[in-house]
This record gives C-alpha cells, structure tokens and sequence, in this order.
C-alpha cells in the first residue's frame, strides 16, 4: 500500500455524478426494472445482479439481465421499450438525497481567497432522460449552468467513450475553464473533486486524474466491502477494457468514501465556506 499523498492544492472545481449520487435514481431504475420483470414472472434484480450491470451499455446490461432471470425468449427490444414506458412514468418522482441541496448550495456560493468554487454536471444520463428527472427539481439543478451539463449524449464525449472511460470528466473540466473570467487561471486535474456513486464513475475520475468522493447505495457498498481501498484507486470492476489512464494505487490518497452528502468535510479539501 502507498504512502497517502497530503499535498494536494485546495480544490477549484466540484464535478458531480447525477443518478444515486444527487437523486434516488438508482433506486427508480430497480423498481422499474421489477415491475417489468414481475410480469414475466421473474425478478426482483437484487443488488448483487445490478452491480455486475452498471457501466456497461445498456443493450448488453439488458442482454446479461434477461440470461439472468432466464428469460433469453424475452425480445430485448420489446423489453427495453417496456422499460422506458414505466421509466417516463417513475422518473418525475425523484428526489433529492440527503445533504445534496445544502452541499450545492453551499458550494455555489462559495469563494475561496475571493475565487469561486466551479461546478459542473457530469451524467450518463441522455438528454430526454435528465429532463424526466429534473424538470420538476429545477431549482436544485439550476445551480449547474447550462453549458456545463455533460450529458450522456453530448457530442463531446467520441463514441463508446463513456464512464469508466475519463472523457466525460475531463469534458466537464474543459468546459469550466472554456468559461472561466478573464484572468482567473485554468483548473487542473489535480485541483477537481469528482463526486459519484458508482464504481465505473470512480473509475473515470481516477483515470482523469482527480480526487474522487465515493458515495455508493448501501446496496452497492455491501458487494465491495473489504475491496473498499481498490475501488477508491480506480482499480474497481467496469475498466477491464478500459485503457490505463491514470490508474491509481491503493492507499495513495486520491479517494475517500463517504455514507452520504451530509455534513461534508469542507476543510479537508481546502474549501472554506465561513460556516
């Protein structure tokens, strides 16, 4: 294990995760899944399943899933589409998870040494699928100005590029300093904390060469615990593929895992809110 590094220059920019890390998601996309499942008698998709799904493209965690469940008669078109019917219909009933509205709050009105702290939105979510989630939350989400909102499907990030790759966190860093005020200096990798839940988000923001906040569901936290320290190096399941861009080691500090977004350490990372 590496000695931690403690030297880090205070952090500039926040780039965050959007599905189970800002809003219960995660959870909307089980249920969905279950009602759907339910009527081919099947189910439910338990946490053990869905961990070994995520991350990957949706025709294949759709194809894994059904081989699953047994269910390999299952049209997989007939199924997705069934699937997105019952999403539009759950999806307007996310909500904020705890500490979240206080934490960008905090955040977007704080400077420090009379520097702004940078925000940015950085989700696999498509664009007809975020409006489903935020329309009604906009309030929340209008902290994060529009052109720094990557989505899933934003021309930005090339083709099969997406999380554990580390585009879409580095489009997110180019897009805050393509609008940074005249004078103020461009951010560094080093000075961006990534917040997200998922390990495959762990895993891009390891790879962009940032500091990573995990706060996975207590779902997902029981299937890694005791491989803890090897998620928060980026070394987690979901980047087999994926080329060695800022691979990390365990213990060198660039990690942390957090319960929730409650109470967030400020300090520790060289923000000071006057709270």
């Amino acid at each position: 294990m590496d000695k931690p590094r403690t030297d880090f220059p205070s952090v500039r920019a926040c780039l965050f995760d959007m599905d189970g890390l800002l809003i219960n998601t995660e959870d909307i996309y089980t249920l969905c899944h279950n009602i759907l499942l339910q009527t081919h008698n099947a189910g439910p998709m338990t946490w053990d399943i869905k961990s070994q799904l995520q991350g990957r493209p949706a025709n294949e965690s759709i194809l894994r899933l059904l081989s699953f469940f047994n269910l390999s008669h299952v049209n997989p078109e007939s199924y997705t589409s069934a699937l997105h019917t019952i999403q539009e219909r759950e999806f307007p009933n996310a909500r904020p998870l705890p500490g979240v509205e206080a934490l960008l709050q905090t955040l977007s009105t704080t400077q420090n040494g009379g520097r702004r702290i940078h925000i940015a939105l950085a989700t696999s979510s498509h664009e007809g699928h975020f409006k489903l989630k935020t329309q009604h939350l906009e309030d929340m989400f209008g902290v994060f100005k529009k052109e720094r909102r990557v989505l899933g499907d934003d021309n930005r990030i090339p083709k099969g590029r997406g999380k554990p790759s580390p585009d879409i966190y580095l489009v997110a860093l180019k897009a805050i300093n393509d609008t940074l005020e005249e004078g103020e200096e461009q951010i560094k990798p080093e000075e961006c904390l990534v917040f997200e839940d998922g390990v495959p988000g762990v895993i891009a923001g390891r790879r962009a060469g940032m500091r990573v906040i995990w706060v996975p569901h207590p779902g997902l936290a029981n299937q890694y615990f005791g491989r803890e320290a090897e998620v928060l190096a980026g070394r987690g399941e979901g980047g087999e593929l994926v080329d060695e861009y800022q691979l990390g080691r365990v213990g060198d500090g660039w990690g942390e895992q957090l319960v929730s977004l409650v109470d967030f350490p400020y300090g520790k990372y060289g923000i000071v809110t006057g709270k």
